[in-house]
């Protein structure tokens, strides 16, 4: 039986905000906060019984909200017979503390859910660490009963379960020591990953990276281009592990494609920190893609968001002039009038930006296509002479490059003008070299 949860989202009236990052400065409109604050509760099986939204003209200390609305939330939560309450925004450890107490039920912060969720859905081993080491550094200060090194069934993490608030001085202590322990594990996985990228830059290999808000397509995306079988499903942070597939083009010439974990608003600095080795995948990409739900009516206040988090790990908005394509997905949700409004607009936009529908394979050609032309800024034209005869070689020519120009010579030889992507150039020297058979 799902654990019945009341989700209460406080809305800023002011222009202060806790502790910097720490209150609601999200430039979504209420509602939407409101179901995305219900939609992540829903996305670890919690039974939202109700869910409000809370004006917050004046941060209290104690309880973050005044004790009025204290007393109402806590008649709900007894008359609801909730056991969790879920407050969307940042919540100091004494606020939650005193929260528990007033409220008789568990507590958690925007910062602690997203957390929860990231707990549950991480599959590698390099993203359970990731996320192990966020809640840890969160847990640090928190004289909660939301950890303890006993709990074993759930891989030592996890909010809402455990044995409760035993041994909470050796908890503490392990709690430091497991850190360092993670620490030491992310760092191998760290030097693996810089290895891994050291070798595709070595074999030319460019990378083309998908970024975007959660639930926005970009799984759907991931397997539209590169045929693979992600999972991608209608929830939000349906993917957090990074998933990287090699995409060949029908032209001739590969890329890497980087799928990774969605961004959100007042996205825990916790989680950036813990990922940065992840998010240095999208800092090492020749190109980024910008999956934007085109169709969502607040498309424009989650784009926000994003630019803001690629800000963060050090792609500012001067360099995502150049290395950004806005693809705007969700294409097959919008009315025919919309669609062709956008797809005027798409082609004059800046950015650059590309209309489509990852689910329906609409515009994903023109998409692959245009990837293909911001990537061949690095491709290489080559004239080489061929021997007429040669056929494996004249096969080989048209199978993995890109024959611009061929010309029949008057010695019996052909000579071809020729695109080769960069990864493909040794390879062609090394039949260029190739006696004929």
């Amino acid at each position: 039986m799902a654990t019945r949860t009341v989700v209460v989202v406080p809305m800023q009236r002011f222009q202060t905000h806790q502790g910097g990052r720490g209150g609601c400065a999200s430039c979504l409109p209420d509602a939407e906060r409101l179901s995305e604050a219900t939609g992540l509760a829903r996305a670890i099986g919690l039974d939202v019984c109700f869910s409000g939204i809370v004006p917050l003209t004046q941060i209290k200390p104690a309880t973050l909200i005044g004790s009025g609305k204290v007393e109402e939330i806590g008649a709900i939560i007894l008359a609801e017979n909730a056991e969790v309450a879920i407050v969307d925004h940042a919540l100091s450890p004494i606020q939650q503390r005193n929260l528990e107490k007033a409220w008789n039920a568990k507590v958690l912060d925007r910062t602690g859910l997203i957390l929860e969720i990231f707990a549950d859905r991480a599959r590698s081993k390099e993203g359970r660490l990731q996320v192990e080491l966020a809640r840890l550094t969160y847990q640090k200060s928190r004289l909660v009963r939301s950890w303890t090194h006993l709990e074993r069934q759930r891989g030592g993490f996890g909010f809402l379960g455990g044995p409760g608030e035993t041994q909470i001085e050796a908890d503490r202590r392990a709690i430091g020591e497991r850190i360092d322990t993670i620490l030491s594990e992310l760092a191998v996985v760290e030097r693996t990953r810089r290895l891994h990228r050291k070798r595709r830059k070595a074999a030319d290999l460019q990378v083309v990276s998908l970024v975007g808000y959660t639930n926005a397509g970009k799984s759907t995306l991931f397997n539209a281009l590169s045929g693979a079988g992600v999972l991608a499903k209608d929830m939000l942070f349906a993917t957090l592990d990074p998933t990287l597939r090699r995409v060949e083009f029908a032209e001739g010439g590969a890329f890497i494609l980087s799928d990774t974990v969605g961004f959100i608003s007042e996205l825990p600095a916790q989680l950036i920190a813990a990922f940065r080795a992840t998010l240095e995948e999208i800092l090492e990409a020749n190109l980024i893609l910008h999956v934007r739900d085109i169709a969502s009516e607040v498309s424009e206040a989650q784009s926000v968001e994003v630019e803001r988090v690629l800000t963060e790990i050090g792609i500012g908005a001067e360099e995502r002039e150049h290395r950004v394509l806005e693809v705007w997905n969700k294409a097959d949700l919008l009315p025919p009038e919309e669609r062709e409004r956008l797809s005027k607009r798409a082609g004059q936009a800046q950015p650059a930006s590309v209309l489509v529908s990852a689910a329906t394979g609409e515009g994903v050609a023109d998409l692959a296509a245009l990837i293909r032309s911001r990537l061949q800024k690095t491709m290489r034209t080559r004239d080489v002479v061929v021997d007429d005869s040669n056929g494996a070689l004249i096969h080989w020519l048209y199978e993995n490059t890109e024959v611009l120009h061929r010309e029949d010579c008057h010695n019996g030889s052909l000579r071809f003008e020729l695109r080769v992507a960069c990864e493909r150039e040794r390879d062609l020297d090394r039949h260029l070299r190739r006696p004929a058979s």
